[in-house]
């Protein structure tokens, strides 16, 4: 059985709605707002309430902010928009924080303006009639009394209050007018208002007298209602406003108009900061989710560890290095050997930085297409080119705060290593397809086993690049210069294997670790991993063997005493060189991958590569070469 609360609820004449800011649903409302809405309380009730505020969604927001801040808030600029109808229904609105069945829930109450001033209108001119204000012949007269009478309610106002008579002059003005204007009410009165504070819009552009609402109420006899205007202050600045002008008639003559005006520049500020934030919210998180989704791929790769293991003179100059320069925000170049461990280097400096809060963003520039990397390091706008689909940030913009680690970095083209410098000097960069510019703070740490200096030399490599990101050279020493090391990283990857290949128990003798450290390892700390992870994927009992690294050690050995007999060292070396720039010329400089000098060979490639820069081969000599 409903309570009398309910009944009075659901048959009141004013139109309410009970609506859950957290799920943003219509829990209740009565029939009078199904009748405003013109949709059943069955159906409204499976409706989020912002939906009828669609074209409005802003105001509704800072609506319901001050709500829940204040408790309760009042609005005339929210409108709804029925289906059926044109126009939206401009809505006075008031909306309370209440209580209800322990959960906190906003009731809104509305009002139809329009009807509202329509009944006020009509209202004040049989009050006025009955009054006598009907029969005074003189619109000075009028307006007179109207000040006289009602001098108590314009000196307490809030709201700044003037009238106009049928020629666009001003009355009278009320204090909270003068106050907001800056103007003394003898400035303005016998003045035309629309020439004193309405002549121009907010751009600069001059307000035409006939586009004014002001004057298109006394001369069309309606209410007319603006929600974003200006007016202008006695110094000449804007002053953002709302007002309404309302018609004043003497019988069935219409002599003028009162204006009731507030400003709402704080409103306006409070609107735009909120737009800003939700902006910056919204760029936050796109980014927040780039970077997760590149971390996420990180966390996959094949090198994450952030341990330096090792005891050598190498590793202790190195680390040396490391907390000097880590502190700071110097560029800092990694030189060394392909599998070195220079990654590993850079995320070591990053995380001892104080930008360690921050992401340290990996870009491979070996493995990004050239017509691709403007997008990959800039990012673009969405329809800037055939697939950019939407808005895409560069890997800049997402190390934007931490460090930007430019892997392999000799391998960007030369057509666009201009562009990364003057990004790198300015710290700021244009998306593709954008005329703006972005701001970024990023700090920049460059890898490559390339020798930058000859690429300078051999004009491949910009020289002002060269020494711009030659600031603070680090080098990463190869394994085989490491030796003492081997035992450590072999016991460290050893571990790290059995934990995923669940064989904890696997141990390395110290013979077969004197065999390790006998080996060159042309593939450095990444073919040991990778070697020790095969092992014990083919081990069968506890112990590791590496007979096939004594193997080709033995057989290198071999091979090399029996050429010694046939040819010299010097005939030997030749031959090697030869070998491999037959295999450059046919693979047209290619090195790794399918059709590359290492499988025409049969090599590895860490293998070639580590051969190729012993023999002080040029491979960009052959790029293009033809069989």
């Amino acid at each position: 059985m409903a309570t009398i609360e309910q009944i009075a609820f659901w048959n009141s004449p004013v139109p309410q709605l009970m609506v859950c800011p957290v799920s943003n649903l219509i829990e209740a409302a009565n029939k009078s707002a199904c009748q405003l809405l013109q949709v059943p309380l069955a159906e409204l009730k499976q409706t989020h309430a912002s939906s009828w505020f669609n074209h409005c969604f802003t105001q509704l927001v800072v609506f319901t902010q001050e709500t829940m801040m204040n408790g309760h808030a009042w609005s005339d600029t929210l409108s709804v928009k029925i289906a059926e109808q044109e126009t939206p229904i401009t809505l006075e609105t008031l909306a309370s924080q209440v209580e209800l069945e322990g959960r906190q829930m906003i009731q809104f109450v509305f009002q139809d303006v329009e009807k509202i001033d329509r009944n006020r209108v009509q209202s004040d001119a049989e009050r006025h009639y009955r009054s006598g204000i009907g029969q005074w012949q003189r619109m000075a007269r009028i307006f007179q009394d109207f000040e006289r009478e009602n001098q108590l309610i314009l000196d307490a106002a809030g709201e700044g209050i003037y009238g106009v008579d049928a020629n666009g002059q001003a009355t009278f003005i009320n204090p909270a007018a003068e106050r907001i204007l800056g103007f003394r009410g003898e400035e303005l009165i016998g003045r035309n208002i629309h020439t004193a504070i309405h002549y121009k819009h907010c751009n600069g552009n001059h307000y035409h007298v006939e586009d004014c609402p002001i004057y298109a109420a006394f001369q069309e006899g309606e209410v007319r209602q603006v929600d974003d205007d200006v007016f202008w202050s006695k110094s000449g600045v804007p002053i953002d406003v709302e007002y309404t002008s309302t018609p004043i008639k003497d019988g069935d003559q219409v002599v003028g108009a009162v204006v009731i005006f507030r400003d709402i520049t704080e409103k306006k500020r409070a609107q735009r900061e909120l737009v800003q934030a939700l902006k910056e919210v919204d760029q936050l998180r796109q980014q927040l989710e780039m970077e997760n989704a590149y971390l996420q791929e990180e966390i996959s790769s094949e090198f994450n560890n952030h341990q330096i293991v090792g005891r050598s003179q190498a590793v202790r100059e190195l680390v040396k290095q490391i907390n000097l320069v880590a502190p700071t925000d110097v560029t800092v170049l990694i030189c060394g050997e392909s599998g070195t461990g220079k990654e590993l280097i850079a995320r070591a400096i990053h995380e001892s930085s104080k930008r360690s809060k921050r992401s340290l963003i990996r870009v491979n520039c070996a493995a990004i297409p050239a017509e691709l990397f403007e997008s990959e390091f800039f990012g673009h706008a969405k329809g800037s080119f055939t697939g950019a689909t939407s808005d895409r940030p560069g890997r800049f913009e997402l190390a934007h705060g931490g460090t930007l680690f430019l892997d392999e970095v000799g391998e960007i083209p030369l057509a666009l290593q201009g562009k990364l410098l003057r990004v790198l000097q300015e710290q700021q960069l244009e998306r593709i397809g954008e005329s703006s510019t972005r701001n970024v703070d990023v700090r920049i740490i460059a890898a490559t086993n390339r020798n930058l200096a000859e690429m300078v030399a051999a004009g491949t490599f910009r020289e002002d690049l060269y020494f711009r990101l030659n600031v603070f050279p680090i080098e990463s020493a190869p394994l085989r210069q490491r030796a003492d090391d081997i035992p450590l990283l072999a016991q460290h990857f050893l571990d790290k294997a059995g934990k995923r290949l669940n064989k904890p128990d696997m141990r390395i003798s110290l013979a077969q670790l004197e065999t390790l450290k006998r080996y060159d390892w042309p593939g450095n700390i990444r073919e040991l991993e990778n070697v020790i992870e095969r092992q014990v994927i083919l081990a069968h009992g506890q112990w590791l063997k590496f007979d096939d690294l004594q193997t080709e050690t033995q057989q290198r050995t071999e091979l090399n005493i029996a050429e010694s007999a046939i040819v010299t060292a010097s005939d030997l070396k030749q031959h090697e060189r030869q070998s491999i720039i037959n295999a450059l010329k046919q693979a047209r400089g290619k090195v790794f991958g399918r059709d590359g000098a290492a499988e025409i060979m049969g090599v590895k490639p860490t293998t070639l590569a580590s051969r190729i820069k012993r023999l002080g081969i040029d491979v960009r000599l052959f790029k293009g070469e033809h069989v």
